[in-house]
């Protein structure tokens, strides 16, 4: 029979494991970072394969921005979910939070920057349909967010920008 050892610290300071622990919550930040650098990248490479180009415009810059999300470790919950009278194109879980994310798209910045889509009028018609969701599921408790992905290209590749707390 095998006794086991009930020794608290095993010759280590209580600091000590802090200090390791901290060490690796960086490490795990910085892989996480490099996770997402990398899938960008991809993405970028993937959407211009053939078969892809067939897809329309607005339909894969909203395939990017869920997997750009999934990466950033959201859970997405709807797609295109459609009430009073507006769209929210993604919904999705970020921890406790509900966040719903509008995805705006250009071909380049001649008719502006895609974040400035997103008016006072479209911003109430987003909020109407976030509120009609959240209703829907019973989930008046939880706190919400709003955020837009703007996408832009730039020559044959795009510029993903995420705008946490957009509004």
């Amino acid at each position: 029979m095998t006794v086991l050892s009930t020794k608290a610290n095993s010759g280590g300071t209580l600091t000590e494991g802090i200090r390791g622990r901290l060490d690796y919550d960086r490490l795990g930040k910085l892989l996480r970072r490099y996770y997402i650098f990398l899938g960008d990248r991809l993405d970028c490479w993937y959407e211009e394969l053939p078969w892809r180009r067939q897809t329309p415009f607005d339909q894969r810059g909203e395939a990017v921005a869920r997997r750009h999300l999934q990466r950033c470790g959201y859970l997405i919950l709807a797609r295109n979910y459609r009430a009073m009278g507006a769209e929210i194109d993604l919904v999705a879980l970020d921890g406790l939070e509900l966040v719903f994310v509008e995805v705006e798209m250009r071909s380049d910045h001649a008719t502006g920057l895609p974040q400035e889509t997103v008016d006072d009028q479209k911003r109430e018609q987003i909020r109407r349909a976030a509120a009609a969701y959240v209703a829907a599921r019973r989930a008046q408790g939880v706190a919400t967010r709003f955020e837009i992905i703007a996408l832009t290209r730039v020559g044959r590749g795009r510029r993903l920008e995420h705008l946490k707390d957009a509004f």
